[in-house]
């Protein structure tokens, strides 16, 4: 896996041409239709992190690969894909048709943080299956955004922004509430956002000199100058889970990450991983994974 994809190599590698607008530092948003971008014959993506984020709309039947997971498409799906998780298509139709958007996080500078949405945190849920109906919804927001960025108004980026909401949160409704956000308590939360930016913040792994700092339940209370037991009130109540196990997930998430798409040794995940031994990350790893490091490498895991 390499280097993150920057929004400049997007345009470089698709259009041949950088917008100016990029360069401007108050934030970059566009649109396309994907067919313009499909084939019988089409480019692979790499499996890649992206610097930018990207909501696309696909009909056709395809695979969607983010992170470590695989999800086979059958006729529509609609994908968050923010720069913390790696992610890639692979195309089975001959012809995909669709939409998709790209933004940097600066075009929402003051306008909200959007990695406070579950669609673009690392354990939320990115890929929802579309049916008919919940297709009739997506697709008219995605033409008014194409209507829209070329139109000649002042404030259609105001316009914009709020469609890219509108998307979040026909998303999000898609979603069991059980699986949403408690939001019983301001203090929890906000611990609980603090907690999961200082996990995300080692992430991702892009060399194996890089090493995970903040390993423990221990050492994340420290940091954030509370008591551990507080922190895992706060995150329980919040995110129903303790602090040990959103660690792991996360570490074991990373794991699966780098055996799939780097060629590091063992060793050398392990490391980046803060294991001691190497012993010790292939034990943790078969137990939350049901394989060894070595076997997970040689299967495609759906």
């Amino acid at each position: 896996m390499h280097k993150k994809v920057s929004i400049e190599e997007f345009y470089e590698s698709t259009q041949h041409y950088v917008p100016e607008s990029i360069k401007s530092g108050i934030g970059h948003f566009n649109v396309f239709k994907l067919d313009e971008f499909t084939g019988p014959k089409p480019k692979a993506m790499p499996f890649n992190r992206r610097d930018y984020f990207k909501i696309s709309l696909v009909k056709g039947r395809s695979r969607v690969h983010y992170a470590d997971k695989i999800v086979p498409v059958e006729r529509q799906v609609l994908v968050f894909s923010n720069p913390q998780i790696p992610y890639n298509w692979e195309q089975i139709d001959e012809q995909l048709t669709g939409y998709f958007c790209v933004f940097t996080d600066t075009f929402f500078h003051q306008f909200g943080d959007l990695n406070q949405y579950p669609v673009f945190q690392p354990n939320g849920n990115p890929v929802f299956q579309l049916s008919d109906e919940q297709l009739e919804l997506v697709s008219p927001i995605f033409n008014r955004m194409l209507s829209e960025i070329d139109s000649e108004y002042a404030f259609k980026y105001d316009l914009l922004r709020n469609m890219v909401f509108e998307l979040i949160h026909t998303g999000l409704k898609m979603q069991p509430a059980s699986e949403l956000k408690n939001g019983n308590s301001n203090a929890s939360e906000r611990i609980s956002g603090l907690f999961m930016e200082l996990l995300e913040r080692q992430f991702p792994i892009e060399s194996p000199m890089q090493r995970v700092r903040l390993r423990t339940a221990s050492d994340f209370a420290h940091q954030l100058s509370v008591h551990v037991n507080h922190l895992n009130r706060a995150l329980k109540e919040t995110l129903q889970k303790n602090t040990s196990v959103l660690i792991t997930e996360r570490i074991v998430q990373e794991a699966k990450i780098l055996l799939r798409h780097t060629n590091w040794n063992v060793s050398e995940i392990a490391n980046s991983l803060r294991f001691e031994e190497t012993a010790h990350f292939s034990n943790f790893f078969k137990k939350h994974v049901g394989h060894s490091p070595a076997i997970f490498r040689k299967l495609e895991i759906v």
